[in-house]
């Protein structure tokens, strides 16, 4: 059964500054957190140096680099515009704004640098959007206030979000104020820039950050609503649904607790409020929130829509130690036995798409928005007719079936605004940090040993991809 998806549907690709930029000196940029994590995004493995006593980024940093969008952002964007882009999604790096995050003003250069994206953008017709803070806390902010966990940073965040809201307001409309922002629970450096290792982060002190996150993400959607009510501004979880390992209560049991840890997140921006599950996890827990005075009134600014990335469903367990552990996922999890895996060991579940998209929208009954979704892997290149290319029939494939199911979705009466593919060009991969683990529809000459050209190449997928937007879905059917 061939499905044409809403006439005004978003389709595009989804990038992180901190992973394609490059230029982490210039133009009066400051360090985030990225820059001194050449390894991925959790620092503090056992025996790993402390990357907060120097401010010296390591040369095998891939991330310093990136694939120099900063300065061939024209030829990129020309790339997407020619695949039908309607939307792309891309991060703000806070630290070219505010280099230290506590600075008294903004950094004019950095300001500019976005202004030149989004007109370039604006020529091809291609909405952005725009995630206001992407793994990309400065770094300065980890370590003289220890990230998230100190409530200073709200006011820093808020001075940054009503900086790049009134410079932009024009120019952007979508927005999402934090990146999978339930990720902070298991990588609390690269996703809160706290500096305490995880293994000393108790509970009161990570739960606290948690809470000045909400509150920052609240102020700033009532700030965007303040400046041009013309805002759509959302939260982005990172959504991975859980399947019990049998069909006893027990595992039943542990996957709804499970899947509340992240439910958590959405159900506050969607809300208002702390939901009641979560005061019986605290109070079990010996976990006491301070609010500060008009806490409780902020978080009442929800969101418009609730966007989410997709790579992976997991298994879980009320004994999970009696069971394989699940690779590629920071959220934790079994192996489910029933799934093929990708070169990383992640499960590929199309099915999972089209539930996590009904159990969303039963749930708050807010428009939605896949802003990742793709497949990492090992690119060959070789010669083809029109040049050098890469025949990734394996992530046309993944990307065909994960859509279908987002075609089912839609019909199911799930109202979506739009989808963005992880990565629609090659960039330093988040939690390993390799550029040998690729998701682009274009191949990117850069090797994980900081060789290569940078020359663009369009593979296979570029031309299906471009078939698809062109066709509003239905080239997903033949």
């Amino acid at each position: 059964m061939t499905y044409t998806f809403p006439k005004d549907f978003l389709w595009g690709g989804a990038t992180a500054a901190n992973q394609f930029e490059g230029a982490y000196n210039l133009d009066g940029k400051g360090l985030s957190v990225q820059d001194v994590t050449p390894k991925g995004g959790v620092p503090f493995e056992p025996g790993a140096l402390n990357p907060l006593i120097t401010d010296q980024p390591t040369p095998d940093n891939l991330k310093l680099e990136g694939i120099d969008f900063y300065h061939r952002y024209k030829e990129d964007i020309a790339l997407f515009a020619e695949m039908g882009f309607k939307v792309f999604r891309m991060s703000i790096a806070w630290t070219r704004i505010f280099p230290n995050g506590d600075d008294a003003e903004p950094n004019e250069a950095g300001l500019a640098f976005y202004d030149k994206v989004f007109d370039e953008l604006a020529k091809y017709g291609i909405e952005p959007l725009v995630t206001l803070s992407h793994y990309e806390t400065p770094l300065n902010l980890a370590r003289e206030y220890n990230g998230w966990t100190n409530r200073k940073l709200i006011g820093f965040y808020e001075n940054y979000v009503r900086t790049v809201f009134t410079r932009y307001k024009d120019k952007v409309k979508y927005w999402l104020t934090f990146n999978e922002v339930n990720s902070v629970l298991h990588a609390p450096f690269m996703s809160g820039g706290i500096a305490t290792p995880m293994e000393e982060l108790s509970k009161q002190d990570l739960y606290q950050a948690v809470h000045h996150e909400l509150v920052a993400s609240a102020s700033a959607t009532k700030i965007g609503h303040e400046i041009n009510p013309d805002f759509k501004i959302g939260c982005m979880v990172l959504a991975m649904p859980a399947y019990g390992m049998t069909a006893n209560p027990l595992d039943q049991l542990a996957v709804h607790e499970f899947e509340n840890q992240n439910y958590l997140f959405s159900d506050i921006h969607a809300r208002g409020k702390y939901p009641n599950y979560i005061k019986r996890y605290f109070k079990e827990n010996g976990i006491e929130i301070q609010f500060a005075p008009g806490d409780e009134e902020i978080l009442k600014n929800t969101v418009d829509f609730i966007s989410f990335s997709y790579y992976m469903s997991v298994a879980t367990a009320h004994n999970p130690q009696d069971y394989k552990v699940g690779k590629g996922n920071i959220l934790g999890g079994v192996e489910n036995p029933y799934l093929e895996k990708s070169e990383w060991g992640w499960a590929i579940d199309p099915i999972g798409l089209r539930l996590i998209l009904n159990d969303f929208y039963d749930r708050y009954q807010l428009p939605l928005f896949i802003v990742e979704n793709g497949l990492g892997a090992k690119d060959v290149l070789v010669d083809g007719p029109d040049g050098p290319t890469v025949e990734d029939d394996y992530r046309i494939d993944y990307l065909q079936k994960h859509l279908i199911q987002v075609g089912e979705a839609l019909q199911d009466g799930v109202e979506l605004w739009g989808y963005t593919t992880w990565g629609p060009i090659d960039l330093v991969s988040a939690s390993t940090a390799e550029l040998s683990k690729r998701y682009g529809f274009i191949y990117v000459d850069r090797n994980d040993d900081g060789s290569g050209s940078l020359a663009r190449y369009k593979k296979k997928s570029f031309v299906w991809y471009k078939s698809v937007i062109e066709s509003n879905g239905e080239a997903l059917y033949k």
